[in-house]
């Protein structure tokens, strides 16, 4: 029975969608701007929280064996975390604070990952994408999809945490690389969905 399994008697998907829906329970507080130049400004934030969450997921891996693989939850929760913490803070250098919201989170932090669930969150509008705007049960669903997709992949790398130190230092490449990922997919979105109203932005899709 792997770690992800043990924590809280869950099964990995389970629990893994579990911490998705708490990291995207609520938007955070940015803790920038707008700037001038924000390309070069998100540029920065984004190489800032890779540094950050590389850091954090090697220093978690460390032990190696058994105690490795314990890390493996609180290690996403972490990462996840540095990484919202990352989107708010480029939209906000773009100006686009207000239309920052949970649905935007949820795409932003997993499009690379999960691209097949999340497909239809973010669709075609003449010129733009839209992203719609999803209620409390059709995000936490999202969650539970999503948490499948990543759980398969935390299976699939949890053996390198058996390996001291060469297996924190994959684990750590690996999230400096998922966390510039996040942050090309948050500027991405910007740049093809152009500003929107208030209203326009937080339009729900009722949950059925």
């Amino acid at each position: 029975m792997s770690a992800v399994q043990r924590q809280g008697g869950e099964e990995p998907a389970r629990a893994v969608g579990g911490v998705i829906e708490r990291v995207i329970a609520d938007v955070p507080v940015p803790r920038t701007h707008e700037m001038a130049h924000p390309d070069a400004a998100a540029q920065r934030i984004a190489r800032d929280a890779a540094k950050r969450a590389a850091l954090v997921s090697g220093s978690l891996a460390l032990p190696g064996g058994p105690l490795g693989l314990l890390t493996v939850l609180p290690d996403l929760y972490l990462i996840w975390n540095t990484q919202r913490q990352m989107v708010a803070d480029i939209f906000a250098v773009y100006g686009r604070t207000a239309e920052l919201t949970r649905t935007h989170m949820l795409y932003c932090l997993f499009r690379h990952a999960a691209s097949q669930v999340l497909r239809d969150v973010a669709v075609r509008s003449g010129q733009r994408f839209v992203v719609q705007q999803l209620g409390s049960r059709t995000l936490s669903s999202l969650a539970g999809r999503v948490g499948t997709v990543v759980s398969r992949r935390v299976a699939g790398s949890a053996a390198t945490r058996w390996i001291p130190i060469a297996g924190a230092a994959a684990v750590s490449a690996y999230a400096y690389w998922d966390t510039l990922q996040v942050a090309k997919t948050a500027q991405r979105l910007l740049a093809q969905a152009p500003s929107q109203p208030r209203a326009e932005a937080t339009a729900v899709v009722e949950d059925r």
